[in-house]
């Protein structure tokens, strides 16, 4: 079943460790940003997706933190193969910019999974904390170790946004490093260059990459994915599309609020 899933594991491939030189102090996201995108396949919209960040900070291990949060739902007839309603979440340490809390609820047909990761990132631990469907009762407990400091699922895009991309020449790389579903990923990740754009919030000028994935059954060639983000202060991504073995899968950007930018 196609849905929201295929493209926010996508995303899991900008978990970036720190290649190029990041820009100043300030992020260039900010409390309330809100990014609204639309996940279609062909001619069919499927889903509806959402990147929000609260609106305040979140105090963890009394430290301020951006809790960022991704929705994803389906819509209209895709429902009928069976209803996804995912929360996939981080909590960002404002100082280090890395996870201190990652956090997925996961909701498609029947399936169900509630999982928590609490990260240690000076030791180098990761404490995960699997639930019951209900996301009640605890299932099961598990430390892993990790080869450094590492990024989200989440986390590691927004991690991108902070980085200075001006000086990247096509075919630059920059390594992957994540913690993701109980394994460390470290993939590559190219830049191709610069697209103009036309999207539902303007023209946008943008910068354009794509992760190395390893072999699957379910992306068509070596560099399925490719992401659009925009070359303003803001690097939002407008656009995610994903080539599959039968078409593809867009993430086209609807709208956009809050941003630090105007």
């Amino acid at each position: 079943m196609l849905n929201p899933k295929i493209l926010y594991f996508s995303l899991l491939f900008f978990f970036v460790q720190p290649v190029f030189s990041q820009n100043s102090a300030t992020e260039p996201y900010t409390f309330g940003e809100e990014l609204n995108f639309e996940v279609s396949y062909g001619w069919f919209n499927l889903a509806d997706a959402k990147m929000e960040i609260a609106r305040k900070p979140h105090l963890q291990d009394s430290k301020p933190h951006y809790k960022i949060d991704v929705y994803g739902k389906t819509k209209g007839a895709a429902t009928i193969f069976g209803k996804v309603n995912d929360n996939w979440g981080t909590l960002i340490d404002m100082d280090s910019k890395l996870p201190s809390l990652s956090y997925r609820h996961i909701e498609e047909g029947k399936y169900r999974k509630h999982e928590k990761v609490t990260f240690d990132q000076k030791n180098q631990k990761a404490f995960m904390q699997l639930y019951d469907r209900e996301n009640k009762s605890l299932k099961e407990e598990r430390e892993f170790k990790l080869p450094g400091q590492v990024q989200d699922l989440v986390s590691g895009f927004y991690y991108l946004r902070t980085l200075n991309l001006k000086n990247l020449k096509p075919g630059d790389q920059l390594v992957i490093r994540g913690f993701f579903d109980k394994e460390i990923y470290n993939i590559k990740l190219i830049y191709e260059g610069t697209e103009k754009l036309e999207t539902e919030i303007g023209t946008k000028d943008t910068y354009i990459f794509s992760p190395q994935l390893p072999k699957n059954n379910l992306f068509r060639g070596e560099y399925p994915v490719k992401v659009w983000v925009t070359q303003d202060q803001n690097k939002i991504p407008v656009k995610i599309k994903a080539n599959l073995f039968l078409g593809s899968i867009n993430l086209d950007i609807k709208s956009a609020k809050g941003l630090r930018y105007n």
